[in-house]
């Protein structure tokens, strides 16, 4: 019997290329590295040892002291940064977070602990935002209305950003989506000569079913939502507009978040830019794969990997997530 053999069949064949697991790793277009990592930890207040939250399994909030830890296990992984988010006592919150300037607040203290453990081995950010500090949960002062005043937010912002670059921050993240909020802060730090503090502006943030989790990280006072300053999930253009607005103010990197359901975004914004970008899978993502792996329903190693090289590929330079210690210490 003669074999047949088709004339017509393509000559390229991409699967040679697939054929082992080395022969993958040579020929990898993105490729996860523990720099590309930055770990969002959160620090609270009043507490004698840290306290599981239960919306993100394996993710706690920290003591002063628990937090100093996983800021050196973090260097020793070899991850690039720290976010930190302060959690204060809710009987200090009040109208205007007080808490969040208070020199000797959680988040301030926490900041100067963990620069006074790691020094410049970690790159150490801060939030910067008056959510956690509010009674009311918002992301701003209010105004007598009950709306969200940009302007007089704008001034906390920038008490903010002073107390938190004195406290030791070599990088601010104002996150409150408050129009001229990068320009106003970039003004606060060089007035008292803090020139080397670097701006992680949260350029691209939605208002995002998936924070859910992390209302309970923060122990968040909010009643409602964010919908009149963060960004309508509908849109893109508008994305590209808080881009150039941000860059024009001063942002030394920009980020979009969520991650994953924004990954053309993230395409977009990596797309138009010449500085770092940063995207951040939020809580919501982090706890979907938990689930799921908990209930036998997915790989939970393989699908975290997954999900980072996805936000990679997309055009992140950082990837903000919960994971960054265990995944940078299998490198």
């Amino acid at each position: 019997m003669e074999t047949y053999v088709s004339s017509s069949f393509p000559g390229a064949r991409p699967r040679r290329l697939r054929t082992t697991p080395a022969m993958r790793r040579m020929v990898a277009e993105t490729r996860l590295h523990p720099s590309d990592l930055i770990l969002p930890a959160f620090v609270r207040e009043g507490i004698a040892a840290p306290v599981p939250i239960s919306a993100m399994p394996g993710v706690v909030q920290h003591t002063r002291d628990s937090l100093r830890k996983a800021a050196v296990e973090a260097v020793s992984a070899g991850v690039a940064g720290i976010m930190l988010f302060g959690v204060p006592e809710d009987a200090k919150k009040d109208a205007v977070g007080s808490a969040g300037t208070d020199p000797d607040g959680i988040l301030q203290v926490a900041l100067r602990d963990v620069r006074a453990e790691v020094g410049d081995d970690l790159v150490i950010m801060s939030d910067l935002c008056l959510d956690e500090y509010t009674d009311h949960g918002h992301c701003g002062v209010l105004t007598e209305d009950g709306r969200v005043d940009n302007d007089a937010t704008l001034e906390r912002y920038a008490e903010m950003a002073q107390v938190q670059a004195d406290a030791g921050a070599h990088v601010v993240g104002p996150s409150g989506m408050m129009d001229g909020q990068v320009g106003v802060v970039r003004d606060a730090l060089d007035q008292i000569g803090k020139e080397d503090v670097s701006i992680l502006a949260y350029t691209v943030k939605y208002s995002s079913a998936f924070y859910g989790p992390f209302r309970e990280a923060v122990g968040s006072s909010l009643v409602g939502d964010r919908k009149t300053y963060q960004q309508d999930p509908a849109n893109v253009r508008e994305s590209l507009r808080e881009l150039a607005l941000d860059l024009d103010e001063g942002a030394d990197m920009v980020m979009v978040k969520p991650a994953g359901p924004y990954l053309d975004v993230l395409a977009r914004v990596a797309d138009a830019v010449d500085v770092p970008v940063a995207a951040y899978q939020i809580s919501g993502e982090y706890s979907m794969i938990e689930a799921a792996a908990e209930r036998g329903w997915i790989d939970r190693d393989k699908a975290i990997l997954e999900s980072l090289t996805g936000i990679k590929r997309a055009g992140a330079d950082m990837i903000l997530t919960y994971w960054a210690t265990e995944v940078a210490q299998q490198f």
